[in-house]
């Protein structure tokens, strides 16, 4: 059984972004998407989420729709915007960057 993981202050918003980077989802979704991708390590609570996603929709780096979902419910669904895809990019680069520095001082003799 997968060990539960706690995120990083900060992260949340990162693999948000990187799950919409695959397509456009409503909340429940991201949640879903995000637990399969960590096999169960992560489990994001909608107290947690709606945050992230009001305050990412703000910043302009996703947009969100009120559809209909395949079992004919409203939701609402977000996808990334170019600015979002920027951001991801970035928060990509920086996350690469800092994991590579804590694996080399967690290595060193």
């Amino acid at each position: 059984m997968a060990q539960k993981a706690d995120l990083l202050q900060g992260t949340l918003d990162m693999l948000v972004l990187r799950v919409l980077s695959r397509g456009e989802l409503h909340g429940w979704g991201i949640t879903q998407k995000l637990e399969q991708l960590s096999r169960s390590a992560l489990q994001v609570d909608e107290g947690s989420l709606y945050p992230s996603l009001y305050r990412m929709e703000g910043k302009g780096w996703i947009e969100a729709e009120w559809r209909m979902t395949g079992n004919n419910r409203r939701a609402k669904f977000y996808a990334l915007t170019r600015s979002g895809r920027r951001q991801l990019e970035s928060e990509t680069e920086s996350w690469n960057r800092m994991a590579g520095i804590i694996a080399q001082v967690m290595h060193s003799p």
